[in-house]
């Protein structure tokens, strides 16, 4: 039906990519070192013992440079950033939030009411914006036709999604909400549409405001939603190349 093209982890909320070659997924849970970390601005007390809205946190729909950051994940645990704007950066996360959200403080207008203000660790789950525990799908076909109405290049990590599926026509996931699939060995219910804001509209590469994805999505289809969330109902290990399949 549909197969893995390539997996995403995002270690910091908003803040970075890391493309991996397979993960383990757990039940009721969400992907693996996937927005384990988020910095929350200074007009928040979130500090990452529960979930809370996206809106508590720096992020791209307000800052789109971020979406620019790359990220690697060392043996160590530490963290390697990198801006095409700034120097690179290695830290580790546990000790050293601060010197992160400094480095970030040159992407982020000095002018804007709500400010970076920490590094903090989620303690039960990834800091998805979803209510619950979500893995993210991205439908290749459907970027590609956003592509098309936009007619230019863009990269499909401006969605920021977990997998990208290669495979089903466009916009076929939407038609996947409530229905059961196998995805490698694990097995998952798709929940919701995933509804998109102005993140989107930063380039992944260069972090510059490039195309008006929200009104392509909404002049062309009549919505603002691309991808699906998804739960994970049994634990299993998914790898690139993997398929999607209704279970």
């Amino acid at each position: 039906m549909a197969e893995v093209a390539s997996i995403w982890r995002h270690p910091i909320k908003s803040h970075g990519r890391e493309q991996i070659a397979s993960v383990a997924l757990t039940k009721g849970q969400t992907l693996p070192g996937d927005r384990i970390w988020a910095v929350p601005l200074d007009t928040s007390a979130a500090d990452g013992q529960e979930w809370v809205p996206c809106a508590h946190f720096s992020r791209g729909a307000k800052t789109p440079a971020l979406q620019a950051i790359q990220i690697t994940t060392l043996s160590d645990g530490n963290l390697t950033v990198t801006h095409p704007d700034l120097p690179s950066l290695t830290f580790d996360p546990s000790r050293e939030g601060e010197v992160f959200v400094d480095w970030t403080r040159a992407l982020v207008d000095p002018d804007r009411a709500a400010q970076p203000d920490r590094l903090v660790l989620a303690t039960e789950r990834g800091m998805t914006d979803s209510p619950y525990p979500s893995i993210s799908l991205m439908n290749l076909a459907s970027h590609r036709a956003v592509e098309g109405a936009a007619g230019q290049a863009l990269s499909p990590l401006r969605w920021r999604g977990n997998i990208l599926l290669d495979g089903p026509e466009a916009w076929a996931e939407f038609d996947w909400i409530g229905h059961e699939f196998t995805l490698g060995t694990a097995r998952i219910v798709i929940r919701d549409r995933i509804r998109r804001c102005n993140a989107t509209r930063g380039n992944p590469e260069t972090g510059a405001v490039d195309v008006d994805t929200l009104a392509i999505l909404k002049d062309n289809w009549a919505h603002i939603d691309f991808g699906v969330y998804a739960e994970v109902i049994a634990s299993g290990e998914v790898r690139t190349g993997d398929r999607l399949e209704h279970a």
